[in-house]
This record gives C-alpha cells, structure tokens and sequence, in this order.
C-alpha cells in the first residue's frame, strides 16, 4: 500500500467533490444562458467568465485537488459549453455546418473515445496535451469573433480546426503508445 505524502498527486481523486467542482459546474448554466440571452453585450460577459472558470477550475485543481466529480463534470461542462455556443453561431448561419464540425472534431472524438471505452470497459485518462489547450484557445478566440462581429470568425474557425486535427492525432498517438505499454 503506497504511504500519502499529503501532496496534491496524493489528494487527486480522493475527494467527492472540491472548490474546483464549483468553477466546472458553472460553466452548465452559462452554456444554457449563452443560448438563451441575444445581446451581444450579454454573451460577451458569458464568454469571459466562461472562460475564465475553465482556467480557474484547472489552477484550483492542480493546486488543491481535484475530485472524481471534477475528473468527469470539467470534459462535460466544456463540451455542452462550446456545443451550446457553436450551435448559436451555426443558427445565425455565420458560419456552415461543416465548419462547426471542424471546429468541435477534437471534442466528437474525445466524446467518442470516452463512449468507447466505457463500452469496452476500458477507461483511461490521457493527460492534457498541448494540441488540446490550443485548440481550446482557438474556439474561445473563434466565439470571442463571433459575438463582435469580427472578419476574423471565419479564419479562427479554419485555423481552430487545422490544430483540431493535430490534437486528434496527438491523442490517438499518444493513446496507441498508452495502450501498447499496457
């Protein structure tokens, strides 16, 4: 039995639920309520505490902790936050289907992935990669034209999917090597 050494290494996962957890569950509500309000102004203030949640919610976690509801609820808040926010822009026909497709492919896969998995009762974890946080930086930068009205959209929307594309094959890659290591 491995002795704790009250690092935070020690503490991930041990806990039901942890300050983190509160930063992740916010970001449900604001993902009902970026759809819901139409001003601009209003979806501008979601978009950056929605933003801003999502690295606090990390920073906290890292620091202090995270929790099993935190390891599931922070992949889910993010992916019914940027589903949310993409299906407003594809309703106001600023960008087409297939471009909200692009943008949200590293988060159809990892979806697809974690189900599964879960059917073939083989769950893993891949850390975080680099390919993943820019490409979550890319949609908040792609949301963030969108609701100023930017020329930019459409370009963020392209680049976002291009690193999409690279996230997905960094994580295949790195879920192959994880898997064959097993």
């Amino acid at each position: 039995m491995a002795e704790a050494t009250g690092r935070v290494e020690d503490r991930q996962e041990t806990r039901w639920w942890t300050v983190a957890d509160v930063f992740t569950f916010s970001r449900i509500p604001l993902a009902v309520a970026f759809v819901l309000v139409g001003a601009t102004p209003a979806r501008l203030v979601i978009l950056v505490v929605a933003a801003l949640t999502d690295f606090v919610d990390g920073y906290v976690a890292r620091r202090w902790g995270s929790s099993r509801l935190g390891s599931f609820l922070d992949p889910v808040a993010d992916k019914l936050f940027m589903a949310g926010a993409f299906g407003v822009v594809l309703a106001s026909g600023a960008l087409n289907p297939l471009e909200i497709v692009a943008l949200l492919a590293r988060d159809i896969a990892a979806t697809i992935a974690f189900v599964v998995t879960a059917v073939f009762k083989r769950p893993s974890a891949i850390p975080a990669r680099l390919g993943g946080k820019v490409v979550t930086i890319g949609q908040l930068l792609t949301m963030l034209a969108f609701v100023l009205g930017s020329s930019y959209l459409r370009p963020l929307a392209w680049a976002t999917a291009a690193v999409a594309l690279y996230a997905i094959w960094d994580y295949t890659r790195v879920a192959r090597s994880h898997h064959q290591a097993l």
